[in-house]
């Protein structure tokens, strides 16, 4: 790049103010790129599989007699009863390292990617701005935070459907609900475990600032959720428990009592919340300040 044209890209950086349409396809472009990647492609590959998967090796458990006994992932007992019961099982069982893993990559890559293939700088060329850019990618994982969990939950009700009986279900409080009304209860689950994401999705976000290397940063942000994980296990740390945002997560079970408990739901609403202000608040002051012409 000359020097002409290294003075003039701030210069349009700043003066040009980026029309509305513009930022819509900016937003289409960045999606079409995230899910045509092979490695997007992939993880959810891998995680409408994990449903499937579980509804075989309990249909093959159950097959012979036996009753499956309690252990798993929750509701796995009551999946012979209701098929439906394997979108909380998978969701639960996803979440705690399949979910958030397959988002800490894409987050992970979502600057660092750009920055390592050298593409970064002429994005930023164009009338979009730092700001404008970053909101783009975060708003571009958020929806692959819920199109993954929403892969899931399809997956595992299809899985449902053709190895279990359907019909009305009975809830975690004894009560008995329809078929009908157990779908919006598993409609509403996939939405807060998708929301449950969006602090991971931040965190990602965040490092993949901090470095020009999109495996560094996958890396990183993968194995900062290993260790909250791990954090959250040790009864001695039970004071940092609650500012854990991966503590909250199997509150959506919750939404299977009747009537619903909401009071750890909202703490993990909110503590996600907390996590997406104040890391997307650090990604955007390090990447307004990010030289990126190298």
């Amino acid at each position: 790049m000359s020097r002409a044209e290294t003075v003039s890209a701030p210069v349009a950086e700043a003066s040009v103010r980026p029309r509305p349409l513009w930022t819509l396809g900016l937003f289409h472009d960045e999606l079409r790129t995230t899910f045509r990647r092979w490695r997007t492609l992939a993880l959810l590959g891998v995680l409408a599989a994990v449903p499937v998967l579980v509804g075989i090796a309990v249909r093959i458990e159950t097959g012979d007699g036996s009753a499956g006994g309690g252990g798993g992932p929750a509701f796995v007992s009551q999946i012979t009863s209701n098929g439906l019961f394997l979108v909380f099982t998978a969701l639960a069982a996803t979440l705690p390292f399949f979910l958030p893993m397959a988002v800490g990559v894409v987050a992970g890559d979502a600057v660092a990617g750009e920055a390592g293939a050298g593409t970064l700088r002429y994005l930023l060329v164009a009338p979009a701005g730092r700001s404008r850019l970053l909101l783009t990618k975060y708003a571009t994982v958020m929806v692959f935070c819920l199109a993954a969990t929403l892969v899931v939950a399809v997956s595992a009700l299809a899985a449902g459907a053709l190895l279990f009986p359907l019909g009305d279900l009975t809830t975690i409080s004894g009560t008995r609900i329809t078929f009908g009304e157990g779908l919006v209860r598993a409609l509403l689950i996939a939405l807060v475990v998708a929301a449950s994401l969006l602090g991971v999705a931040a965190l990602g976000l965040f490092v993949s600032t901090l470095t020009n290397s999109g495996i560094a940063a996958m890396a990183t942000t993968v194995g900062l959720l290993i260790t909250v994980q791990i954090l959250d296990q040790i009864p001695q740390l039970h004071a940092l428990h609650p500012y854990l945002f991966s503590h909250y997560w199997l509150s959506f079970a919750d939404l299977m009592r009747e009537p619903v408990y909401w009071d750890d739901l909202t703490k993990n609403l909110g503590l996600q919340a907390l996590y997406a202000a104040v890391f997307g608040s650090a990604a955007w002051a390090r990447f307004t300040t990010k030289d990126v012409t190298a």
